[in-house]
């Protein structure tokens, strides 16, 4: 495919009021991804987002690795200092991100960019050095936007790996790699992705990013608390900016920024397509439907709060159309489907849920859905022929009592607060192909069985529960809480817990699923390794998991 795209906001694409840019030529950057071909990771993390050599050196890459990286990318002009992304495949196709921020930190939220619309071009290739073009085109984009680009590529070969670009006047952005889905009806032999959540840039260094940037996946699902909102500073010298609580547009689309500035992030972004959703922070603290947690806040007021938040939040994440906010509505939940192997529902749990409430946990009316997720969940999963049906989502699932004894306590922020609809989900997902859900929030790795009757430890396995920690978030971590203990007993159906840094790979075959939970050691100075600290199978047609040394 090549020719234009719409503009980033769906209207004709105006005069530009730049020259034209000449076409991207196709031996841009061809010396670097040449001299690194030797390895994938060489091309996404040295030629495309130019870590240098100290970085790659500080998170324990080989030697001969970190020298034959080039320097980093330092042009004062450079309007591509947040990197470049992908998102959401499809079989023909998925979605390119970058935002134009030559001052990414810049007062006023628009990144140092002129006050004026700006041509784009962009290219795809299945060749790292760009000989022979796959698709190509230009859109315009401008401070309505923040200069953000959303590019949705068709016409892709499915299940195939490519590389892009974008090109504004004489500067070329880093190169990023992604992939496209399986063809619909196929039957892949394997489908390998990460999932992680949680990454406070004031609280810890983003090493699992980079790590995570090394992994050999399709695919990264974000499960929310991509930013926080707060003004902390924290104690590593990663202080937020703002140096306040996010409110205005500006706001939000700073701290996005600042966060996308971390090369770790940028790398991670770089190598895979991603699949996002939000939680709170991305927001506020706890925040449900048009109701601010535990402040006096008219609900209106609130919505405009949440309008601003998630239009910054889509110029900065690599998201189609379909997802572009209308004011404070956002369709976030979606599928993704990998041929006849997976089904991915990524859910939203945030913006239709009932107020946390610590004595209405079995009002049949409460939802952390809302009707029209839940039905289309509920079809989808009742019309799925994928072999392994999975639901990423946001807050815990599984029931988790924190009482000792015969006392119970719960969260009233996830689904035990929701128990009427959460067991009817857990009804559906028995009845579907190997049931999967997999979850963030919590800052702590969990391994659960999701049980017919949570309160009958002999009741069937209906479904598996992997919950996976922080990226940064809390700080270093540590293995276990002393309450965790408390945890494990009054609650048979968890049978892990750890609380270190880092994210959840997972292997996904048509007859069994493996889940590597990779941490790192600590994340409150940079340089940590990364390790496997525990691994688990699933087998198909076997609800729960064994764990596999």
């Amino acid at each position: 495919m090549s020719g234009t795209v719409p503009s980033p906001h769906g209207s004709p694409a105006p005069t530009p009021v730049v020259p034209s840019a000449p076409a991207l030529p196709v031996s841009a950057h061809a010396t670097s991804a040449t001299a690194l071909a030797a390895t994938r990771r060489q091309v996404l993390v040295g030629g495309a987002v130019g870590l240098g050599a100290a970085a790659l050196a500080g998170i324990g890459a080989p030697a001969a690795h970190a020298a034959a990286a080039p320097r980093a990318r330092s042009r004062v002009s450079d309007p591509f200092t947040l990197g470049v992304a992908s998102g959401d495949p499809l079989p023909d196709g998925v979605v390119l991100w970058t935002r134009l921020a030559p001052d990414p930190l810049a007062e006023d939220g628009l990144g140092g960019m002129p006050d004026r619309r700006v041509r784009v071009l962009w290219q795809v290739s299945e060749n790292e050095d760009f000989r022979g073009v796959a698709a190509s085109g230009h859109v315009e984009t401008g401070p309505e936007a923040a200069h953000s680009v959303h590019v949705e590529v068709n016409g892709l070969r499915p299940g195939a790996t490519y590389f892009y670009r974008f090109r504004t006047g004489n500067e070329i952005s880093p190169v990023g790699r992604t992939r496209t889905a399986p063809a619909p009806g196929s039957s892949p032999d394997r489908f390998s992705f990460a999932f992680a959540s949680c990454q406070n840039y004031t609280q810890g260094h983003y090493t699992a990013q980079a790590h995570l940037a090394e992994e050999d996946l399709d695919l990264v699902a974000f499960l929310g608390d991509y930013i926080y909102e707060g003004g902390g500073q924290g104690t590593i010298g990663r202080g937020h900016l703002p140096a306040h609580e996010t409110t205005s547009l500006s706001d939000y689309r700073i701290r996005h920024a600042q966060y996308k500035t971390d090369e770790g992030l940028r790398a991670a972004h770089a190598a895979f397509p991603w699949a996002v959703v939000f939680d709170d922070h991305e927001v506020e603290n706890n925040w449900a439907d048009d109701t601010s947690y535990g402040q006096d806040v008219d609900p209106r007021e609130f919505l405009r709060r949440r309008a601003r938040a998630f239009q910054a939040y889509y110029e900065h994440m690599p998201l189609r159309s379909a997802q572009r906010p209308d004011g404070p509505d956002l369709r976030l939940f979606r599928r993704l489907s990998y041929g006849d192997l997976v089904d991915l529902y990524l859910l939203d749990t945030r913006q239709y849920r009932s107020v946390q409430d610590d004595v209405g946990r079995d009002d049949p009316a409460r939802t952390l859905l809302g009707q029209q997720q839940r039905e289309w969940l509920f079809d989808g999963l009742a019309g799925s022929r994928a072999r392994w049906n999975v639901l990423a989502q946001q807050v815990f699932f599984s029931q988790r009592d924190f009482a000792d004894g015969d006392d119970t306590a719960f969260s009233d922020d996830a689904w035990d607060n929701y128990r009427v609809e959460r067991d009817s989900v857990r009804d559906r997902l028995a009845h579907a192909a190997n049931p999967v859900v997999v979850t963030g929030d919590v800052h702590a790795n969990y391994v659960c069985d999701v049980k017919a009757d949570f309160d009958d430890p002999d009741s069937a396995t209906v479904a598996t529960e992997l919950v996976g920690t922080s990226f940064t978030s809390g700080g270093d971590g540590l293995d276990q809480r002393p309450t965790d203990a408390v945890q494990l007993r009054e609650n048979p159906h968890i049978h892990y817990v750890n609380r270190r840094r880092g994210y959840v790979r997972n292997v996904v075959t048509p007859t069994e699923w493996t889940a590597d939970y990779r941490v790192v050691d600590y994340v409150s100075e940079p340089g940590a390794p990364v390790g496997d600290l525990a691994r688990f199978v699933i087998d198909e047609g076997t609800p729960g998991v064994r764990p596999r040394g």
